[in-house]
């Protein structure tokens, strides 16, 4: 029997290749050796997304997204954190067994409150009960479906250690396994894609390719990729080059030494470089394109594909909450 695998989609608007290589494709390997579910965190969402268009818009895109990257639902289950109700339930029985001096530890509202404390305003301004909550509502969502591993950066272990400590209390206090403890499955060596000014990719640098932009784009894109001063007849060095570490995450060994070899030899410019960037990115992102366009031209069917996917993560949830209702003596 496969251990269980979960994984937590903020819906944060435009996925750039960036996401791809760093999140989104290594997330999709778990789907061959783990029972796999995925779920868009659209309540997450809301503690900084204020625009009920935004935030609607952007859950089908990022669902969207996913599922042209590969996600395959028949095969794994993905459902919108909405859809479960027992998600909700959860989180307030989980509430009673959380100290608030661990929400106090929490690393989002510590930096929170440092921030405010720097600006000199009232330590809690503009610090809602969401944002406060945050790892209960997290932990709701890994426990719920009795998740093994929950794969996660090292920055983001905290909140799987949280979990831990919350279920760990609930078992403690009943004295038998209600709840299943998860693991962080920590990814030590997850890609991380410079942007297009040799910084790490990032929507706040404004220096990320989009995964889905339109082949024009896609090219207007890549030619802005920044470079030095070195005329065409130089020899490059292709270790040191933006556009040989973008080109990297699109070609096979073969292709890789090819074009190392056309830099170390001179007379190729930067124009050119981006020119074979450019075929082997678009080599990879037109069939994704293709599939996201499709279905973000039918809207509907993406939302049913979500609500089946929540049709097969009820049940699983219902058994939880109604171990922990029993254990609690509200069955």
């Amino acid at each position: 029997m496969k251990e269980i695998s979960l994984t937590g989609i903020k819906p944060t608007g435009d996925l750039h290749i960036g996401n791809y290589f760093g999140a989104i494709k290594p997330a999709l390997e778990l789907a061959k050796t783990y029972d796999a579910r995925y779920f868009i965190a659209d309540y997450h969402a809301l503690n900084t997304m204020k625009n009920p268009v935004e935030l609607n818009s952007t859950i089908r895109q990022v669902a969207a997204g996913w599922l042209a990257a590969g996600l395959d639902p028949e095969k794994v289950i993905f459902y919108r954190q909405s859809s479960i109700p027992e998600v909700f339930e959860l989180t307030t029985m989980l509430m009673a067994f959380t100290s608030k001096g661990l929400m106090n530890r929490a690393h989002a509202y510590k930096a929170a409150v440092q921030e405010n404390n720097e600006r000199g305003t009232d330590p809690d301004a503009g610090i809602n009960m969401g944002l406060f909550t945050y790892p209960v509502l997290m932990a709701a969502d890994i426990i719920l479906f009795d998740s093994d591993v929950v794969p996660v950066g090292r920055d983001q272990v905290q909140h799987i250690e949280m979990a831990q400590d919350i279920a760990q209390a609930i078992n403690a206090n009943y004295g038998k396994p209600v709840l299943k403890i998860p693991r962080a499955g920590v990814q030590e060596y997850s890609a991380v894609v410079t942007g297009l000014d040799g910084r790490k990719m990032s929507k706040s640098y404004g220096n990320t390719i989009p995964l889905f932009a339109p082949e024009k784009t896609l090219r207007k894109t890549i030619m802005q990729v920044v470079t030095n001063s070195q005329a065409v007849e130089e020899p490059k060095d292709p270790d040191t080059s933006q556009i040989f570490l973008l080109y990297k995450l699109f070609s096979d060994a073969e292709e890789q030494a090819a074009l190392a070899a056309r830099y170390r030899a001179g007379g190729m410019g930067w124009g050119e470089a981006k020119e074979e960037l450019f075929r082997a990115a678009n080599r990879e992102l037109a069939p994704m394109r293709e599939r996201y366009d499709a279905i973000m031209a039918d809207i509907p069917a993406l939302d049913k594909i979500l609500e089946q996917g929540a049709e097969k993560a009820r049940p699983i949830a219902a058994a939880t909450v109604n171990r922990f209702r029993k254990a609690a003596g509200i069955d």
